[in-house]
């Protein structure tokens, strides 16, 4: 399947499809909402094990991806990516309303909230 490209397994909710039947029930849980994977530590819940995985290394204080610019270290591959993007001064999130540009997903999120009027902190 992974060489064919084929994707035989649909999810009935938003017509996603998936070359392995236990990812499409991985995703499945994204609509029902179920959190089967639970950390043992702090009760938190989640959709797949491997998430469980990554979180259960916040608590044993695991930290495998470093910046060798600052010495910041990270538990999440993500996070050490968009950490990385802020030394580069790359800014590949576009505000499609005034175009302004920032590092971190998260920052033009807030920003769009001043074209919504939405105000967040009230």
């Amino acid at each position: 399947k992974i060489h064919t490209g084929e994707k035989p397994y649909e999810c009935l909710e938003c017509g996603q499809f998936f070359r392995e039947k236990g990812t499409l029930r991985d995703h499945e849980r994204i609509h029902t909402g179920e959190k089967p994977y639970k950390c043992w530590e702090c009760g938190k819940s989640f959709i797949q094990n491997s998430s469980l995985g990554i979180h259960e290394k916040v608590h044993a204080g695991i930290k495998p991806h470093k910046c060798l610019e600052c010495g910041k270290c990270f538990t999440r591959s993500t996070s050490f990516r968009s950490h990385q993007k802020m030394h580069r001064g790359e800014k590949s999130e576009k505000c499609l309303e005034c175009g302004k540009c920032f590092t971190l997903r998260s920052t033009l999120l807030r920003h769009q909230k001043l074209h919504t009027g939405e105000r967040p902190y009230e």
